[in-house]
């Protein structure tokens, strides 16, 4: 049996993992706090910006999948979580003796620091200029250079249960320019857990991934048709001026080498995963 390790297992790790369990796979959480893994996990308990190795962890790992979550844009704990923290998880894997079939270093198109509404491929010039984006692409380099294969999967921003934060926004009162044209990327909760299962199943196999992935959905679409959508669908208006959205870069990212790996997004625009979420 496979053993997958997903580390900072919230709750887009927790949707890979019950995807890889129905596959027949052992898979183990490893977070500060893994009483409430569902059931079928292993649970590790590790804080990662600790170099020591945790008692639980595995002597024995087949698949590793890095997704912490910051949860707020600082450039510090950016680097204690990102990228000293898989630092340490490598080493603790080299402690162990046993050497990863696959690494899957989850990263984010916020690495693009594009902003005229260019189309972004994985071969496009990753330069934004802020200290996160810094941090993410130095941790992605230390995945890439880490002896172990591995891919990076850019995921752009997630959306699905729980991630309601534009709707409220929306329903709230929100103001959208229409000009300048802003476009925003996007991937469901289930289409990134998703890819990320698929490349794993595919790595399994034997086949040869490349080293870097755009995890977003079909249809790259301004922020303003977005929310003049969901305005639509809420029955609500959106404010002619007052709180804005606060984003900021203006690019489209293309998918089409993670489709043509075989990956297709179960909601593949914007309207199809959000029509989902108002009907909840």
């Amino acid at each position: 049996m496979k053993h997958l390790v997903i580390v900072g297992c919230g709750d887009l790790g927790v949707a890979l993992g019950q995807r890889m369990l129905q596959q027949g796979w052992q898979v183990s959480g490893l977070r500060r706090d893994p009483s409430a893994l569902p059931e079928g996990f292993g649970r590790i308990a590790a804080d990662l910006t600790e170099a020591q190795r945790p008692a639980d962890w595995p002597t024995r790992v087949d698949y590793l999948v890095y997704c912490p979550a910051a949860g707020r844009r600082d450039a510090e704990l950016y680097r204690r979580l990102y990228l000293e923290g898989l630092q340490h998880v490598l080493g603790w894997l080299q402690d162990a003796r046993h050497k990863p079939r696959h690494l899957l270093q989850v990263s984010s198109t916020a690495v693009y620091g594009q902003s005229a509404g260019e189309w972004v491929t994985e071969n496009s010039a990753a330069l934004a200029d802020t200290p996160t984006a810094a941090v993410l692409i130095e941790a992605e380099d230390v995945a890439l250079r880490s002896g172990l294969p591995a891919s990076v999967v850019r995921l752009a921003g997630i959306y699905g249960p729980g991630r309601t934060r534009l709707i409220e926004q929306v329903r709230n009162g929100l103001h959208v320019p229409a000009e300048p044209e802003q476009f925003t990327n996007r991937i469901h909760r289930d289409d990134a857990a998703g890819l990320l299962a698929h490349l794993l199943l595919q790595a399994d196999r034997g086949e040869l991934l490349a080293p870097c992935y755009l995890g977003v959905d079909d249809e790259p679409a301004p922020l303003h048709e977005v929310a003049q959508w969901l305005a639509q669908q809420l029955g609500v208006e959106l404010l002619s001026e007052g709180a804005g959205a606060n984003r900021v870069g203006s690019k489209r990212c293309s998918n089409a080498l993670a489709r043509e790996s075989g990956w297709e997004p179960q909601y593949p625009g914007y309207r199809d995963g959000y029509a989902g979420m108002l009907g909840q």
